[in-house]
């Protein structure tokens, strides 16, 4: 079997074609031809690498045969030889997908260097394209089986967070696919073409994982003789898969942290402040603007029971975690509008209503298990209600008893045509009406 690269020459000029049959027969696997109607023969008959024709073909076009090359289904490369006149034809067919041209009186060392880079690099293109779709076949969607309503959801997440630009927490039992779904994630980001680097960090001590991922300098402690790249600059610019991170120590965290979060643009607005409500929506605007322009989204916007969501969570994490869950909501988003379910789970527990207190002892677990989004409207407006009763219509006392904020009780209040202090009368008999 001949696995030297195959080039066809096309010159009606037999010197030329003798001549470059000679400089490349050594390391290649040479056709030639004298027009249009022999080299289409060998095109077709053989598996053509790289076609070297020259413009002027006796009466013929060399332009018309590179165009006839490229559009065969699997197009070799093109090289075109011409005269010094015409070089800007030469350069239109580049412009029509030709490799390069070379100039009369040919260059042979020039040519030889042209020919052997252009085949280095398609052979180099072919590697990648196989080992591509091998990793393709292995770490696909395709490849996580199943058909659960849970399965289904984890997919539609990773087909979403997989383009931006934003870290990935991946939670599951040990066993359950949290590197295939990472590697899918890879796949399908816009990082693809550069590493996917794995690290187990329970398989490392302490001290070994830090230089692990952070790489150090020669001399940086006993035994370090040489520099070493970390793991993180050995994955720019593509994706770092931290397995079992919670088994990190927590100094090596706070690094994590920092490598993680506190290099982008607004971390140092909050850094470890606390928040203040009022800073809320401020701060939100501005975390908005950036998560939108770094994920390639138009700006969003925040739906009322998003903003209310953020308004009554108390935020443990103060500005950080707050600026995480804005991430959070713009990767999620399928809308122009930020949606309460777009936020993280915490957030979204955070807004049901605290209800444990309230007439007729639904409890909040209770709650969650029986709403759906049929009725939530509709169980939202008998719970204001029920709140506003059982404190006499007192709007302050409601909205604490609710777990909301008084202004938005208040809106709600407008929005659901409720009354402040439901009326009550009295019959003949005493009883209340």
């Amino acid at each position: 079997m001949n696995l030297q690269p195959t080039i066809l020459v096309v010159d009606d000029e037999k010197h030329t074609r003798d001549g470059l049959r000679r400089l490349l027969e050594n390391d290649y696997d040479v056709y030639v031809a004298a027009d249009i109607a022999g080299a289409t023969d060998v095109l077709e008959r053989e598996q053509i690498d790289l076609l070297l024709t020259d413009l002027r073909l006796g009466s013929e076009d060399g332009m018309a045969l590179i165009d006839r090359a490229l559009k065969m289904p699997r197009p070799p490369i093109c090289i075109m030889m011409t005269a010094y006149g015409s070089v800007d034809v030469a350069v239109e067919a580049m412009k029509r997908g030709a490799y390069d041209f070379v100039t009369k009186p040919l260059n042979l060392d020039k040519v030889e260097l042209l020919i052997a880079r252009a085949v280095q690099g398609r052979k180099l293109e072919q590697e990648n394209r196989a080992l591509r779709q091998q990793v393709d076949e292995r770490y696909g969607l395709e490849n996580i089986w199943g058909d659960s309503a849970a399965l289904h959801e984890v997919l539609d997440t990773i087909r979403q967070v997989a383009p931006s630009s934003a870290n990935v927490l991946i939670e599951g039992e040990s066993g359950t696919g949290k590197e295939l779904a990472a590697h899918a994630i890879h796949n399908l980001s816009r990082r693809n073409k550069a590493k996917f680097v794995a690290v187990h960090c329970a398989a490392l001590s302490p001290q070994l994982l830090e230089s692990e991922l952070f790489g150090h300098e020669k001399g940086a402690f006993t035994g370090a003789h040489e520099r070493r790249i970390g793991r993180f600059e050995q994955a720019n610019g593509g994706t770092i898969f931290l397995d079992e991170v919670a088994e990190i120590n927590p100094s090596t965290q706070i690094k994590l942290l920092r490598v993680l979060s506190e290099e982008r643009a607004f971390e140092r607005v909050g850094g470890n402040q606390t928040l203040r409500k009022e800073d809320i929506p401020i701060l939100v605007r501005g975390f908005l603007r950036h998560f939108c322009r770094a994920n390639e989204k138009p700006l969003l916007d925040l739906a009322p029971d998003a903003m209310d969501a953020l308004l009554t969570y108390n935020w443990p994490g103060n500005v950080r975690e707050l600026r995480t869950a804005i991430e959070h909501g713009v990767v999620m988003a399928t809308g122009p509008k930020i949606t309460l379910r777009d936020l993280p789970m915490a957030v979204r527990k955070a807004a049901s209503p605290a209800v444990a207190g309230l007439p007729g002892g639904v409890s909040a677990q209770a709650f969650e298990q029986k709403t759906s989004p049929l009725d939530l409207h509709e169980t939202e407006r008998r719970l204001i209600a029920q709140a506003l009763a059982a404190t006499n219509g007192n709007v302050t006392a409601a909205a604490k008893k609710l777990g909301i904020s008084r202004r938005t009780l208040h809106r709600k209040i407008n929005e659901m045509n409720l009354a402040k202090a439901p009326a009550k009368t009295t019959d003949a008999s005493g009883s209340k009406e």
